[in-house]
């Protein structure tokens, strides 16, 4: 019996490898049928992806130059951010696409980040490391998919996500990218993100490409540098950065972004041994990789040459959002690309190989026939549902730090809860960078969604009085005083910090909440661990909320004890600034709080 279990295993085997191969043959075949009937000027526009700001004035280029790929990166954003305005956008350009000679459809990218962070009304999860704090890769794939659907609610169909990012070093202003400091935990939730969010078939009507990134040793560089250097060798590249793309290669991965950063000094962008010869050659990666905003132009100060290093490192697609009164833009991107071509300086195979896998990729998603916007996705945008998943990723995502005597969970009985500190009410805070706006900003960012402030409000009985205040003051008589405090939005290039020690009013907040002599519990929202000896002795309980979004019913779910709190650190807590880097692993690893704490009632 066993002999003919082990027989009937090897048979279903075999036959699935059969069957994939001759859909991998077929697909082949359509691509190199395709191939034959472009000319180089319309492979080189597959291989070429515009920012909306820089095309929006000459819309007929996408067919004149067959362009392959538009986004909306940084502060790009369709007319109306509206679900419906952004479906509107999409398709307006899309028709145009169609229109080219060959009829190829554009594929659409954005930095969906966090849910569908640039629609108003969409809804907002916690950021990845309060993913991380919850260890749990069925949630993250469940929240992947959410995002996927909202996302092709919009005619989009490209996600500049996951990133896999192991963070080493919270100077670094994307910490709250990465879903922590430990690459087992990373390719864990990295793989999850990829399923949810291409499903188990890319050519579904809610499957979305995920662009696995950075391309890589992003979170190691140096003081935490934002495109700064990863000083590393090759060993401790491959044990800390590496695992997360083999991981997400597995789960099905077709498009890797490349980062900004150096390794020992050579830049990424151009570096065709990791590129070529580890990427597509080692772990088999037969996606297609893209480049980040502009970073192209940073291999040389000429254009030109920037354009055949980084192509002929395997770079294939280069993202160019510099908008036509520019000088690098998707104009001269063609045409330089074209003479080094024709002057021998870039051979034709690179360009086939490149154009080809873009175009697999394309025919693997449909997008000939699977390239228009289903309203019911449209209408589902930011639907209570959607927002249930995201409360609970929230409930899951809290890491309780301290709770003397049993402070939490709160009764919802109590006579009066004074809620007090700058980010009690403000969503902008709660959802932190790439929210609406690239950097975000303080306060009514986008529609929808509940505050901390709210939330309790919604929880307490009738008979419980809730006080606010902004800098701690009014608590004196209260049962309990609550108080919220942390970072303020910040995104890439202006999240790096020398100093992680909290707001001089957020201190003064909770001092203030301390000296009334009532309980004081504290909720911290914040991209990454921040230094908080004082603030400790200053409270009784204390909560860290990382960036939780839009959901902040679910920080009251566990406040009030209709949960309970589950989520373990992902990063190392330090004492210092001195201590920075910590990592679990070190020698002389002393933190205020070690990763994977967290306590629970």
């Amino acid at each position: 019996m066993k002999f003919k279990v082990i027989m009937i295993a090897l048979i279903l085997g075999s036959s699935f490898i059969f069957s994939q191969k001759m859909k991998e043959d077929a697909l082949n075949k359509k691509v190199d049928e395709l191939l034959s009937k472009m000319t180089l000027e319309e492979k080189i526009g597959q291989m070429t992806q515009v920012d909306l700001d820089a095309i929006k004035k000459t819309p007929k280029d996408i067919a004149k130059y067959a362009i392959g790929s538009l986004l909306c990166g940084g502060d790009t954003e369709s007319p109306d951010i509206s679900a419906q305005g952004w479906a509107d956008t999409y398709m307006k350009y899309q028709n145009i696409a169609l229109k080219s000679r060959l009829g190829i459809p554009i594929i659409w990218g954005i930095d969906a980040v966090h849910g569908h962070n640039n629609v108003d009304g969409a809804t907002i999860f916690p950021h990845n490391v309060g993913l991380g704090a919850t260890r749990n890769p069925v949630l993250v794939e469940k929240i992947a998919a959410v995002t996927a659907a909202e996302i092709r609610g919009t005619g989009i169909q490209w996600d500049f996500a996951p990133c896999v990012a192991v963070a080493r070093n919270e100077r670094w202003g994307r910490t709250y990218e990465s879903y922590g400091e430990d690459p087992e935990l990373v390719k864990k939730l990295g793989a999850a993100y990829v399923r949810g969010m291409q499903t188990k078939d890319l050519s579904g009507e809610t499957a979305v490409l995920a662009s696995v990134k950075h391309f890589m040793g992003d979170g190691g560089t140096t003081n935490g540098k934002d495109q700064g250097n990863t000083e590393v060798d090759e060993a401790t590249l491959r044990k800390i950065h590496m695992p997360g793309y083999v991981e997400a290669i597995k789960a099905g991965a077709k498009n890797i972004m490349i980062s900004y950063n150096s390794w020992n000094g050579a830049k990424m962008h151009g570096h065709k041994y990791l590129m070529t010869d580890v990427l597509k050659g080692e772990l088999g990666f037969k996606g297609f990789v893209v480049s980040d905003w502009a970073a192209i132009d940073q291999l040389d100060k000429d254009y030109k040459t920037a354009i055949g290093i980084s192509i002929n490192a395997g770079m294939d697609m280069a993202m160019i959002p510099n908008g036509v009164d520019k000088p690098n833009n998707y104009v001269q991107f063609i045409t330089f690309l074209k003479e080094l071509v024709n002057e021998g300086k870039v051979p034709m195979s690179r360009i086939d190989d490149a154009a080809g896998r873009i175009l697999k990729v394309k025919l693997e998603m449909n997008l000939w026939e699977n390239y228009g916007v289903n309203k019911k996705l449209t209408e589902a945008v930011g639907s209570p549902e959607h927002r249930e998943v995201a409360r609970d990723a929230v409930r899951q995502s809290l890491v309780l730090l301290k709770n003397d005597n049993n402070t939490l969970p709160l009764s919802k009985e109590l006579k009066r809860i004074h809620v007090t500190g700058k980010s009690s009410d403000d969503i902008g805070n709660q959802c932190g960078g790439w929210t609406i706006i690239w950097q975000s900003k303080s306060g009514n960012v986008i529609k929808g969604g509940t505050t901390i402030l709210q939330a309790i409000k919604n929880t307490v009985s009738s008979g419980t009085a809730v006080t606010t205040s902004t800098d701690g003051s009014g608590a004196g008589g209260a049962d309990v005083c609550i108080v919220v405090v942390g970072e303020t939005p910040y995104a890439e290039m202006f999240g790096d910090r020398e100093d992680l020690s909290l707001a001089k009013e957020d201190v003064a907040a909770i001092e203030k909440a301390k000296a009334s002599g009532v309980p004081v519990v504290v909720i911290l929202l914040s991209g990454r661990p921040m230094l908080i000896e004082n603030e400790l002795k200053n409270s009784n309980a204390f909560v860290a909320a990382w960036l939780p979004g839009t959901e902040g019913q679910g920080v009251a779910d566990v406040l009030f004890g209709d949960f309970k709190p589950t989520g373990k650190l992902p990063h190392s807590w330090p004492k210092s600034m001195k201590q920075i880097p910590i990592n679990v692993g070190d020698a002389n690893y002393d933190p205020l709080f070690p990763f994977g704490f967290g306590l629970t009632y």
